[in-house]
Parts: C-alpha cells; sequence; structure tokens
C-alpha cells in the first residue's frame, strides 16, 4: 500500500535515529521514503529470472555496472505508478539506496547539491578506488567548504573565457593540427606501402592520446612529446583506471598498492603505474610558475604538493571523460553515414576551427548532445543525504528522502526510456542516435535548460572540464569527419562501463581519406 506524505511527515524523525533503531522497520520491509512519487522497494535475492545481475557491486560483476543499473528496474515498465522509475533497497543494518531514472528527480537531487546545511552531497562510496590513487583533496572526492573551495579556484582557468582566448585556442588547435599532420603522414604511408585506400582501425586508442596531448602541452604547458604520451603515459593511465575500477569494489580493507606491491607481481607492475602518474605530475607542476597557458590564471597560494591531487583527476579525466565524448560521437557517426554526410557539409569550408565557427556548425552541435545523451560517459551520478529531506520536483511532485540514503542518479536509463526522450517526447525512438530530435525539441520551443541529458551533470557540481572538453571533442569530431570517411566494423554498438562508458569494439571502423591525393598533407584540405 502507498503511504502518503502525512504519513512520512509524522515518521520523519525517527529516520534521524541511530541506524540500529531503523532495524524493526527494516525487517518489517516498511518503506522508508514516503511523498506522492514513492519510489518501489527490489529485493536483494530471489529476484525474477529475468534479472540481468544482482542489485548490488560484487567481484563478479563488477566489470557490468550498467548491467547492475538496469537490474533495478526489471519488470518496471509494467508499474504504472511512481515506481515504474523509481526504486530502492532497503537491506537490514544499512542504510537505504535509491535509484531513480526520472530526469524530474534527478534534477531536484541536482539542484539541491551544495555545501550548505541539509544538501545533498557527493556521495564518495563508488570512488573510493579512485581516493585511493589520487588522494582525497581533489575537486572530485571532497565534499562541504573544502570542495567549495577548490571549486572556485578552478573556475576561472577551466571556465569558458578563459579557453576561448584567442591566443589560447589557437594554441590547442595548433598543437590538434600538428599531430594531424604527423598520424596522416603515417596513415598515407601505410596505405601507399599497401597499395590500399582504406584501413581498419580503433579509433579510440588514437583519440586518448590526442585528448591528453592536448591537455598537457596547451593547458599545461608541460612540452611532452606525442610518443611519450602515446607509448608510455596513456598506457600506464589505462592500466591504473582498470585498477581503480576493480579496487573500489575488491578492496574493502582499503590497503594501498605500495603494501600488496610487496607481495604480488600484479600490483608490483600496478605501482611501477602510478610512479608513472607521479612522474607525468611533476612534469605538469614543474611549468606552474611559467606563467604560461592557463596557470596565468589559475589564482591559488596553495604548494605544488596541495595541487597534486587534484592534476591527477584532471589528467586521468582528460583520458576517461573527454575521450569516452569523442570516441562515442565518431562510433555513432560510423554507424550514421547519412548523418556523418551532414556534418561533413558543415565543416568542409572551415579554415580554422575557432570558437566562432564552431558555434556556428549547429549540426555537429547536435551530433555531440545526442552523443552525450545516449551514450553519457558520466552514467550514473551518485549523491546521499545528509538529512531527512523534503524533494520537490519542477512539476510540484514530493519525496521525503532519510538522512543517510545513498543515491544513484541512472542518467543512462533515463536518456533511453522512452516516457523521457521517445517518439512521443521528441519525434524520435529513445534507444537510437537521431541528432535531428534537438532540431524537433528546439522547433518545439524546448531549449537546452528544459531537455537535460545530464552529460556533465547539472547543477552546484557540474563537472569543471565541462567547457574543456567541449571544446577538444568538437575540435576532433570535427576535423576527423572532414578527414575521413569511416563506417563501422560490427554492426551494433555496445557499450563498456568503468569509470565512465566507452564502446565496447574501441570505436572499431574502417577509415579511408576523403583526400588522398595532396603531396604535402594539409588538416584544412
Amino acid at each position: 500500500m502507498q503511504e502518503t506524505e502525512t504519513d512520512t511527515e509524522q515518521r520523519a524523525p525517527a529516520t534521524r535515529l541511530p541506524r540500529l533503531r531503523r532495524l524493526p522497520a527494516q525487517l518489517l520491509r516498511r518503506n522508508p521514503f514516503g511523498g506522492d512519487c514513492l519510489p518501489v522497494r527490489v529485493p536483494i535475492l530471489f529476484s525474477s529470472a529475468r534479472r540481468p545481475s544482482l542489485p548490488i557491486p560484487h567481484p563478479w560483476n563488477y566489470r557490468q555496472p550498467i548491467r547492475i543499473l538496469e537490474s533495478y528496474f526489471t519488470g518496471a515498465d509494467d508499474d504504472a505508478g511512481p515506481g515504474r522509475h523509481n526504486r530502492y533497497l532497503d537491506a537490514p543494518g544499512f542504510p537505504p539506496v535509491l535509484v531513480t531514472r526520472d530526469p524530474g528527480i534527478i534534477r531536484a537531487i541536482l539542484t539541491a547539491t551544495g555545501d550548505r546545511e541539509g544538501q545533498f552531497d557527493r556521495d564518495t562510496l563508488p570512488s573510493t578506488g579512485i581516493a585511493r590513487a589520487t588522494g582525497k583533496d581533489t575537486l572530485l572526492f571532497a565534499n562541504g567548504s573544502f570542495w567549495r573551495r577548490q571549486r572556485k579556484v578552478a573556475a576561472s582557468p577551466f571556465g569558458k573565457t578563459g579557453l576561448y582566448q584567442p591566443e589560447l585556442f589557437h594554441e590547442f588547435e595548433e598543437t590538434f593540427r600538428n599531430t594531424v599532420r604527423g598520424r596522416l603522414d603515417v596513415l598515407r604511408s601505410y596505405l601507399v606501402q599497401h597499395d590500399q585506400t582504406s584501413i581498419q582501425i580503433e579509433a579510440e586508442p588514437e583519440i586518448k592520446a590526442l585528448m591528453l596531448e592536448m591537455l598537457l602541452n596547451c593547458f599545461f604547458r608541460a612540452r611532452i612529446e606525442y610518443n611519450d604520451i602515446r607509448e608510455i603515459y596513456v598506457p600506464a593511465l589505462e592500466r591504473v583506471i582498470d585498477h581503480i575500477v576493480r579496487d573500489t569494489v575488491v578492496n574493502r580493507l582499503g590497503l594501498p598498492v605500495s603494501h600488496l606491491a610487496r607481495f604480488s607481481s600484479r600490483f608490483r607492475k600496478t605501482q611501477t603505474d602510478f610512479n608513472r602518474i607521479e612522474e607525468l605530475t611533476d612534469r605538469v607542476l614543474a611549468k606552474r610558475n611559467s606563467g604560461e597557458g592557463l596557470w596565468s590564471r589559475f589564482k591559488s597560494e596553495a604548494p605544488d604538493e596541495a595541487l597534486r591531487s587534484n592534476i591527477k583527476v584532471f589528467v586521468a579525466g582528460a583520458l576517461e571523460a573527454t575521450t569516452s565524448y569523442a570516441a562515442w560521437a565518431v562510433s555513432h557517426l560510423a554507424r550514421h553515414p547519412a548523418a556523418q554526410e551532414r556534418v561533413y557539409e558543415e565543416v568542409r569550408e572551415l579554415e580554422d576551427y575557432s570558437p566562432e565557427n564552431l558555434e556556428g556548425a549547429t549540426y555537429l552541435a547536435h551530433v555531440l548532445d545526442e552523443t552525450l545523451r545516449l551514450t553519457p560517459s558520466l552514467y550514473f551520478l551518485p549523491r546521499s543525504a545528509t538529512a531527512d529531506t523534503w524533494l520537490e520536483t519542477a512539476d510540484g511532485r514530493k519525496m521525503f528522502i532519510p538522512g543517510g540514503t545513498h543515491i544513484l542518479l541512472d542518467v543512462w536509463h533515463a536518456n533511453r526510456h522512452e516516457d523521457h526522450w521517445g517518439t512521443a517526447v521528441t519525434g524520435y525512438p529513445a534507444d537510437q542516435f537521431a541528432p535531428e530530435r534537438w532540431e524537433q525539441t528546439s522547433a518545439d520551443g524546448r531549449g537546452s535548460k528544459e531537455m537535460l541529458h545530464f552529460g556533465f551533470g547539472h547543477g552546484a557540481r557540474i563537472c569543471p572540464g565541462k567547457h574543456l572538453g567541449q571544446l577538444e571533442t568538437a575540435l576532433v569530431v570535427g576535423a576527423f569527419v572532414k578527414l575521413f570517411r569511416f563506417r563501422a566494423v560490427n554492426q551494433h554498438n555496445d557499450a563498456k562501463a568503468g569509470v565512465s562508458t566507452k564502446p565496447l569494439d574501441g570505436a572499431l571502423m574502417e577509415l579511408e581519406l576523403r583526400h588522398p591525393e595532396p603531396a604535402t598533407p594539409n588538416v584544412n584540405n
């Protein structure tokens, strides 16, 4: 029987009592939530055989986090009530877990996240592996006033105004051009030597190296050779990120890698990778006093060591989230030749990828929005309730959330559900890549503030690297389409997920030069 808001208001103070005092209600399976969008309970065991996974991560399923989230909504589409998009887990002796794929609830919780008393925090539980790898004093992991101070410091160098300075932007573009010219030389030589017109490659590894190079050499002015980035630092970062995912679930005791390395050759290799990342961080911090790049806009007197953790997060984030964004975009375009050609017609005459020109490429912008909607890098956003909270959505619905609740905002499934993004709402099926849906929503008078895909989060804790990610991805995807004609090797575009999501096949495609003849490679041709 659904509880009323009044029922929960009378019970709300009891949820502040210690965990053991909640135990009788948990054993009696009483719903700790309330309001008119009451979530439905999900059993841990003995559920339907259709459920793809247990609803909790463990050593045998942690590499399939999207399936774990999906398990909360097994059979949910048969529910006509609020439980259709809101589910919870309440194991005796533990805080409740709320999982929602309701965009209205997601938006309300993200809007109410911050450092003021009673607001939602970022839940640190899913980030324990990251914190052990980079340190806890980061924008990603910290909460409260400490997070707010760091956010303020990061606002200027990562803001759109700083990134789109003409001098700095053109250095991004020139670094990009130089790398592309070099890769074109290699590609042309290969095709000539083998008497071929096309080549099969995974685009994702190429994008990783390019993204990291732009961050290190343009943003931080670290002056690191491309081959070192590609052959040394990218592989080390990849292995560390893979370790982070496993460590979050398996390493319940929180043992450091340096300790585990004494007993395991696998962890000794991991320790070597960690040392590579420390070396890379040293090279970045060495340029701090140069005043070059965006260091000139970094206003902080903090010593270098106080910045070390955030530098590692920024560098790893460039490899993960931004690479995911660009790799998904080209992967989708490889399966949609009409969309690919429409982007080409839009960028073919561009002489440079200036901010003004990029902003004028409206269909490219729709492709990027659709990429973030259908395949967001940040596929869920973790939050926690710091106090008993009545939440109200923009359309007036209410939910009572007990203090201490772990909250998983399931962006991946919210963005793919027909109720929110389907034919009736946008003119196109929710599970299909259709950049034209953004033209449709715009024609219907619904702007970006209404149609949120949460690709960079939302609210006070929106990703600080949003503008950097948009800038880099627009450069990469626009130039990629201008230079190459490409098609996917595999029919299906399946996802793998860890810290972020990526195409399972590494964006495997058949690639050919649009203009194979010029003797002198030129990114503008």
